[in-house]
């Protein structure tokens, strides 16, 4: 996978690849996809999981942060965990926060504080390097998928909330050595190593219990992992041989 930090004004996707698809046993090949769009999806679908597992069973209000990708990704997966919710977004130019709330039927904000005010379920979806967010902003019980950040000097939340939250993530080995809102809340003293109460893997398999109570803020941090672009991958190529679907290729 290919990272453009310039395509998004061509007005193409930032994220740029194939993925290959092999039979594990012969190896030999069975599909290419297009890895930018499995990303998409897999990391939206990841999010709308772990807001299943530990967002307040009567969420009713998402904030999304972000006009990219992944923002419409998001709204697409969040809405079919939550159908009932309302949705209210925020972009760095609010120009294209607005284009997105009107292709998705949301509700665009001017300041990212009023997006997340009395927000049950805040994604941020961000490239900013530094923290988007404050800890008072956040309402009681309110839970975060954080996903924008994705190296260990870059992060979308701040040690006020990492420190506050009941943090998971989806590799606790991969978050101690990769995720900047781990690492650096580590080096400035905030949290120790053990702050991570779990993977969303085990709250989904009940080896790790959710959130405590209903007052409590929750922090999914999403770095992706390549068991979700593997099932992403064989679901798509599933989707495409029952609707007929797709290009083969014969040689």
């Amino acid at each position: 996978m290919l990272v453009s930090a310039g395509n998004r004004a061509l007005g193409l996707d930032s994220h740029q690849g194939a993925m290959l698809v092999h039979d594990g046993r012969t190896g030999v090949l069975q599909a290419m996809l297009d890895a930018g769009e499995l990303t998409a999806i897999r990391t939206a679908a990841t999010s709308a999981v772990a807001t299943r597992a530990l967002a307040r069973t009567k969420a009713a209000r998402v904030a999304i942060l972000g006009t990219g990708t992944q923002a419409r990704a998001h709204i697409t997966a969040l809405r079919l965990v939550l159908p009932a919710a309302t949705f209210t977004l925020w972009g760095r130019c609010f120009e294209h926060a607005q284009a997105l709330a009107r292709s998705t039927q949301t509700t665009a904000c001017e300041q990212a504080r009023d997006a997340v005010a009395d927000a049950d379920v805040v994604c941020t979806l961000t490239a900013s390097p530094s923290p988007l967010l404050r800890h008072d902003w956040l309402r009681p019980g309110c839970h975060v998928n954080a996903v924008g950040a994705s190296s260990r000097d870059a992060r979308e939340l701040g040690s006020d909330i990492v420190a506050a939250a009941e943090l998971f993530v989806d590799s606790r080995e991969q978050a101690l050595e990769e995720c900047g809102e781990v690492h650096l809340a580590l080096a400035e003293g905030a949290i120790t190593a053990d702050h991570i109460r779990g993977e969303l893997g085990q709250v989904l398999t009940g080896a790790c219990a959710g959130r405590t109570d209903e007052q409590a803020l929750t922090v999914f941090k999403s770095l992706g992992l390549a068991v979700e672009d593997l099932a992403a991958a064989e679901c798509a190529m599933r989707n495409a041989a029952r609707l007929g679907i797709g290009q083969r290729v014969h040689w």
